[in-house]
């Protein structure tokens, strides 16, 4: 490997190029260096056959039977409680709602318990998780970066010891009756699929630990995110087109093409980034050499014209794709990293001819089309704010009010 491989960065703007680089396998995982203190030796991370080996397991987890019934008995009532409150006062900040209520529905998945139920534990696993946020995307961040890893390391403990531990021990006993013979409900979670198959995966409790706190923040932020730029996008269309406000609240179908079309122009994180373990050779004739580091423009390749038509950096829920493109475009990567929990997150693509009573429609569709059945719209007296903290576009304040405009 040479030192001026080791300083090349590759940049891909096309669709083409980025769904080949997603797919080679001598392309490694490179966003989250910066982020061991909470991202070392997650699933997202690991390459080759630590990575194969990982997602098998948790594969088990993430199938279409937990998903539906995820999306159609345990999802509906945790949204239903975490928004009563905010219903009744009239108002809320959409970027507190969303990482609340995604809080909430991350933890269910990811499996962290939450025994006392009170706003309290809200608040305290709240402030963990967004530590953990930080911990994650500290590469972009516009802080000391040395103090906010002590910081971070210290909320993983500390989390571990209130949240993490107790739910380890109640799974292994669950595990251990249901392994004697017990007629006994043991969760369907992340945490569980790896405390069934430890003897499989081998896992150092640091690394279970990391690993939990990976899918609860990445199963809150990014569909939290995901969240607030769907509303966002859905007013500001309503507003130009008044004929889809009674979809808006009643279609989950068109919910759901909104908030895909928010997450091809909004991917949680702009870029991909890999690193080349060896030379590679893109079908377009780019070379890559091995120390080479590949970025990934998803703001490009997602609004590549050739792929999503000449508007493609417009927002429109209407709009067709050609065959074997998503109408997320790569927001989800592709290849062997694949988001595990995208079918979770934003339902299945609806195909010709499938049945609309058996569709998953994703959890942050069934929260968008909720606001809008409860008629959201945004306080004209408190404009959104954008977040200064960080170097992505995050809104960092988002005032609504519901009912209408009367």
């Amino acid at each position: 490997m040479t030192a001026v491989a080791e300083e090349t960065t590759i940049v891909l703007t096309t669709f083409a190029d980025a769904k080949d680089a997603y797919r080679s396998k001598d392309l490694r995982q490179s966003l989250y260096d910066e982020g061991e203190v909470v991202m070392a030796d997650v699933l997202v991370n690991l390459h080759g056959d630590e990575h194969r080996s990982r997602r098998r397991v948790e594969n088990r987890m993430f199938r279409r039977e937990v998903f539906e019934r995820y999306e159609r008995e345990l999802f509906p009532r945790v949204i239903e409680q975490t928004l009563a409150p905010y219903r009744t006062e009239g108002r809320v900040d959409l970027v507190h709602l969303g990482h609340e209520l995604m809080l909430n529905l991350a933890a269910l998945t990811a499996g962290v318990d939450r025994p006392a139920g009170t706003a309290e534990e809200t608040g305290r696993l709240y402030a963990y998780m967004m530590s953990f946020i930080e911990g994650a995307t500290l590469a972009h961040s516009t802080k000391d970066k040395d103090e906010q890893r002590r910081v971070i390391a210290r909320a993983l403990e500390d989390w571990d010891a209130e949240f993490l531990a107790p739910s380890i021990a109640r799974r292994r006993d669950l595990l251990e009756r249901e392994a004697a013979g017990e007629d006994v409900d043991v969760p369907s979670d992340v945490l569980t699929t790896l405390l069934r198959h430890t003897g499989e995966l081998r896992l150092p409790h640091e690394v279970i630990r990391r690993e939990v706190a990976f899918f609860l923040l990445a199963g809150a932020h990014t569909s939290a995110t995901a969240f607030v730029r769907s509303v966002d996008h859905i007013l500001g269309w309503i507003e130009a087109h008044p004929e889809d406000a009674g979809p808006a609240a009643a279609d989950p179908l068109f919910v759901q093409r909104s908030v895909h079309e928010t997450v091809r122009l909004n991917p949680s994180s702009p870029i991909g980034r890999r690193r080349a373990l060896a030379p590679v050779s893109l079908r377009s004739g780019i070379e890559i050499p091995e120390g080479a580091t590949v970025v990934i423009d998803l703001q490009s390749v997602n609004r590549d014209p050739e792929v999503f038509g000449a508007d493609a950096a417009a927002f429109d829920p209407h709009r067709t794709f050609p065959p074997n493109v998503a109408p997320f475009g790569l927001s989800f990567a592709a290849g062997m990293h694949v988001c595990i929990g995208q079918d979770l997150a934003a339902g299945v693509v609806q195909r010709a001819g499938s049945d609309p009573d058996d569709h998953l429609f994703g959890l942050v569709t069934g929260v968008v089309q909720r606001m809008f059945a409860a008629r959201v719209r945004r306080d004209p007296d408190n404009p959104p704010q954008r977040d200064a903290n960080t170097q992505r576009p995050y809104w960092g304040s988002y005032p609504v009010l519901f009912g209408g405009g009367e």
